[in-house]
This record gives C-alpha cells, sequence and structure tokens, in this order.
C-alpha cells in the first residue's frame, strides 16, 4: 500500500470563536475565516465541497457546500455511511498518540435527506466509534439542530452539536481537540481531512488532525 503524503503530517489549524449562525442551510453568515484548510491538494486532488467549522460556549457549528451534483440525494439515515453524507469526528482531549477511541471520542453524522416525515429533509445524528475503549455518552437525535438547501447542481447543510452533546467539552481547559471531516458524495467521491477509509479513520484516533479553538 502507497503511504498517502498527508499521512505523514501532522495537522494543526486554529478553529475560531464566533456568534452562532442561523441554522437555515443559508451559509452567507459563514466567511472564509472558518474553512478548514484544504488539505487534498498536498496529494493533487481537487475538492467538490468545502467545509467550514467554528465554536463557541454553546458547542460546535459546521457547514458544507458542494458543488456538481446532478441526481437525487441518495441518503439512509440506518446506513448513514453509504449514500451522501458529511461525517465528524471529535477527541475532546485531542489524544493523538492513541489507536483507539476513549469516552471522550465520538462521531457525528449529517446527511442532506432522509429526515422528516416524507424522508427529503436534512439529518443528523451520532454514533458510537467502533472499537472504542469506552463509549461516550449516547446523544439524542434531537440534539443536533440541521438544515440544508439546495440549487440546481450545488447544495449546502449547516448545523449545531450543542455542548451538551459533546462529551468532555471544556473550551477553557482543553482549547486543542482531534478534528476529522469525512465528506462523501455518491457521485463525486471522497474528500477527507487527513486519510482515507483505507487507514481506518473511523477507527484510529490518531489519524485525525488537531484543532486548537481560539477567539482571534
Amino acid at each position: 500500500m502507497l503511504v498517502p503524503n498527508r499521512l505523514l503530517f501532522r495537522f494543526e489549524f486554529r478553529l475560531h470563536y464566533r456568534s452562532a449562525p442561523t441554522i437555515d442551510g443559508n451559509l452567507a453568515d459563514w466567511s472564509d475565516e472558518y474553512l478548514l484548510p484544504d488539505l487534498d491538494r498536498i496529494e493533487e486532488r481537487q475538492p467538490f465541497g468545502r467545509i467550514w467549522m467554528g465554536w463557541n460556549e454553546s458547542g460546535l457549528f459546521i457547514a458544507c457546500r458542494v458543488e456538481g451534483r446532478s441526481g437525487p440525494f441518495r441518503c439512509d439515515p440506518k446506513q448513514y455511511w453509504k449514500g451522501d453524507n458529511l461525517r465528524l469526528c471529535t477527541d475532546m482531549r485531542d489524544t493523538r498518540d492513541i489507536k483507539r477511541a476513549s469516552r471522550y471520542c465520538q462521531q457525528f453524522y449529517f446527511l442532506p435527506s432522509g429526515g422528516g416525515r416524507d424522508g427529503r429533509s436534512p439529518v443528523a445524528g451520532a454514533v458510537r466509534v467502533p472499537r472504542a475503549t469506552e463509549n461516550a455518552p449516547s446523544v439524542p437525535e434531537s440534539l443536533i439542530r440541521i438544515a440544508g438547501q439546495r440549487s440546481g447542481q450545488v447544495y449546502a447543510m449547516e448545523a449545531h452539536i450543542p455542548a451538551v452533546a459533546l462529551s468532555g467539552f471544556d473550551p477553557q481547559e482543553h482549547r486543542r481537540i482531534g478534528i476529522y471531516t469525512m465528506l462523501e458524495d455518491v457521485e463525486l467521491g471522497q474528500q477527507y481531512l487527513t486519510v482515507g477509509d483505507d487507514l481506518n479513520w473511523h477507527i484510529d484516533p490518531s489519524t485525525w488532525a488537531t484543532a486548537v479553538l481560539t477567539r482571534d
């Protein structure tokens, strides 16, 4: 197996403080200041989406925008990993030297459809990190607010994960947190922050990046 270039680095970036955006799927209130770093270009991969994140005392905010999607969404909350989705992994202690998740590690998913009575509304949830040494507390789906919009070949989602849903969230004492994102589109492929599926990012927190919660 060829070693991906991104595996050779330990990435660290700032996650900026922000006021709470309106969770409505309109990303006009997300500036480039909140964009996650575009690490695909290290391996000369062309990204098809953009991902923003921010934080404040109420929790984490995340948004994404995808261009080039022509067909209908394919989403199933019961098999959230198989269709169109954005996934976020967090480690509130940023323990980069562990190979299995602790109780401070979580995985969240965000789907552009699959929710609501008609199955067409965005939906979000939290799931256990496989093979964790200790599981984080379960998170009721209703705690995570999500909204989305689609116009032609462009779609967007944004969500708020409240502090109560983040195991160990303590921005005063623990400003460094582990972060990983995976954006999947059945037409456009995968776009990931650090490494792909072959290196078991969904199990191994040592493959994630570090985000420093900052107020600058």
